[in-house]
């Protein structure tokens, strides 16, 4: 890179960092070293300095704060509980006002610390009801947006299948809901990400949005002013397979991945996707778009610094 042109800068604003794999525990069993500082160092070194740390349930919410609290200035949390873990409320201990009442307290200390910046991951996912009911869904997804109109953080939101429901609880709530949020993770149509926008919403896009020729035409008709960047490791990574890998011919190179079982330091694990490689992310969206891939940077840097409040 020549040292006239300005840097790329990256947040990465899905990641599960605390996932068991991040230090080397893959289905319960140690495969190699804790390797979680290399890991954020690598996103660093390719200028992704800001990782928005995925809170899944109350446990994974605590277990952000705390990724937060170690990387202070990199790592930020979210702080709620995915549709998939919504029958968490209805198992707890002290029953779901219990749950929520440790949710209200977590998002309490951890936004006035600096270490929380968004409520969720929360929604709806109709693909997976096997994980949860419909109605669980329904009844937990709203009662978690009463508590972030509450707590009056941007929303990290999670939607599959569910558009109709979705979109109609979200309106309902507009006017309490002034820093909106992102809908992460994106895979659904045109209509839906417009009508998403036209609401107020910012739309994340991951190596997953960009499986399918159709998933591109998405891409390719979000506006910039509304498009954040993400990995959501250590899932969602781009692969040959992928429509999307047709614009990483001359993609930027990543780091060397091996099999686990095969691990040295430095390397990154095949199948374990992480936050270095939201360059190439970055990379196919410019693509699709037709633009440079530092216009894109840009918008969505400003745009996920500025809704989450990431600093610079």
């Amino acid at each position: 890179m020549a040292n006239n042109t300005k840097p790329l800068r990256y947040a990465d604003v899905g990641i599960n960092l605390g996932d068991p794999v991040f230090r080397g525990v893959y289905h319960g069993k140690q495969a190699h070293e804790d390797d979680l500082d290399d890991v954020v160092q690598r996103a660093l070194d390719v200028g992704c300095t800001k990782l928005m740390v995925t809170g899944s349930s109350l446990k994974e919410s605590h277990h952000a704060v705390e990724l937060a609290k170690q990387y202070p200035g990199i790592c930020f949390a979210t702080i709620g509980v995915h549709p998939c873990s919504t029958q968490d409320f209805d198992h707890h201990a002290g029953g779901p006002s219990a749950l929520i009442k440790e949710l209200r307290d977590l998002t309490l200390e951890a936004k006035e610390s600096g270490h929380a910046v968004a409520f969720g991951e929360i929604g709806l996912d109709y693909d997976r009801l096997f994980l949860s009911p419909k109605e669980i869904q329904l009844k937990y997804f709203e009662l978690q947006l009463d508590l972030a109109v509450e707590m009056q953080l941007p929303l990290f939101l999670h939607s599959r299948a569910c558009s109709e429901d979705f979109e109609r609880i979200l309106s309902a709530r507009l006017d309490k809901l002034p820093k909106r949020g992102l809908v992460h993770s994106f895979t659904g149509t045109i209509p839906e990400m417009e009508a998403l926008v036209k609401l107020g919403f910012d739309i994340g896009i991951n190596g997953c949005s960009i499986k399918t020729a159709e998933n591109l035409e998405v891409v390719k008709a979000v506006p910039l002013d509304r498009l954040q960047i993400e990995t959501d490791g250590p899932w969602c990574e781009i692969r040959a397979s992928h429509a999307s890998s047709q614009y990483l011919r001359d993609g930027p190179v990543i780091p060397k991945a091996v099999k686990k079982e095969r691990w040295q330091k430095g390397m990154m694990v095949k199948g374990r996707n992480e936050s270095a490689t939201i360059v190439q992310v970055a990379h196919v969206i410019a693509g699709v778009k037709a633009l440079a891939v530092e216009e894109v940077c840009e918008a969505a840097w400003a745009n996920s610094t500025q809704m989450f409040g990431l600093g610079h």
